[in-house]
């Protein structure tokens, strides 16, 4: 199969990789000049993007990041590149396109359960933005349209951890949070790729929900910091449960963060 990616960055090349050991053949759009000999790279914009002279694409993986998280960031990297990719992919087969969007659809901020049945209902500008993106391209592509939604990418680095540790003195909620690494993710998005029947979205995340103060804590633990005054006085988080990823038959590697945590500090 011919399988393209629209934004070409640490997870788009990790499942590159796979795929195309694979044996398919993988072409990749970003904005930056790219060097990996398993890929055909264009450099384009993708509010003008050109597919004219590209071969049938079958499958596509859109996994944009925008460079501020601001509004107006939001709407330029995640609703406003729609029409152009949707324009572009026209004389192309598509049969399955994966788009990655974000827990953040879940609005609900205290303290309460989300798994996959949960109804996206955003409490904030950037979180409607990304529902406005995903209802862009079910409403384009009802059939092929699989919108994946992770909680806290995690994997290539712990500065913001170390950071966040080194700066807070004291904490005043109970907040509860999220994650997955970064190869998981990448790993979900290749597997889904050989699935002839999928859910329409998946949420993307280790369902194991931990209060944010006490990874904290472990942090300054590890780099011998004061501990944080752990004083709260609100709920607030959402506990993710990633129900269809589990009923798929994928595994997790990355069980333990704080073992991985404990791998990225030794670096």
């Amino acid at each position: 199969m011919h399988i393209l990616f629209i934004g070409y960055g640490k997870t788009s090349k990790r499942i590159a990789k796979q795929l195309f050991a694979q044996g398919h053949q993988i072409t990749a759009i970003s904005t930056t000049k790219k060097v990996d000999t398993e890929v055909h790279h264009l450099q384009q914009d993708v509010h003008t993007l050109d597919l004219k002279d590209v071969h049938d694409v079958d499958i596509v993986y859109v996994l944009l990041s925008p460079q501020e998280s601001t509004v107006e960031g939001y709407q330029k990297t995640y609703v406003d590149t729609v029409a152009p990719i949707v324009e572009a992919l026209q004389s192309h087969p598509v049969k399955r396109l994966f788009i990655v969007s974000s827990t953040r659809v879940y609005g609900v901020n205290e303290g309460q359960e989300v798994n996959d049945l949960t109804m996206p209902q955003p409490n904030d500008e950037q979180g409607e933005l990304l529902q406005r993106m995903e209802q862009l391209y079910q409403s384009a592509y009802p059939q092929q349209t699989v919108v994946i939604r992770p909680s806290g990418i995690y994997g290539d680095s712990a500065a913001r951890m170390v950071t966040l540790a080194s700066k807070t003195t004291n904490y005043s909620k109970c907040h509860w949070s999220n994650r997955i690494h970064v190869d998981d993710l990448a790993n979900f998005l290749a597997f889904l790729a050989e699935k002839d029947v999928m859910e329409k979205s998946y949420i993307v995340s280790n369902s194991k929900p931990y209060l944010l103060h006490e990874v904290i804590q472990w942090f300054q633990k590890q780099l011998h910091l004061p501990l944080l005054k752990y004083e709260p006085l609100t709920v607030s988080g959402k506990k993710i449960y990633a129900t269809a990823l589990q009923a798929s038959g994928f595994q997790l590697v990355h069980q333990d963060f704080f073992q991985d945590y404990e791998d990225l500090l030794k670096k």
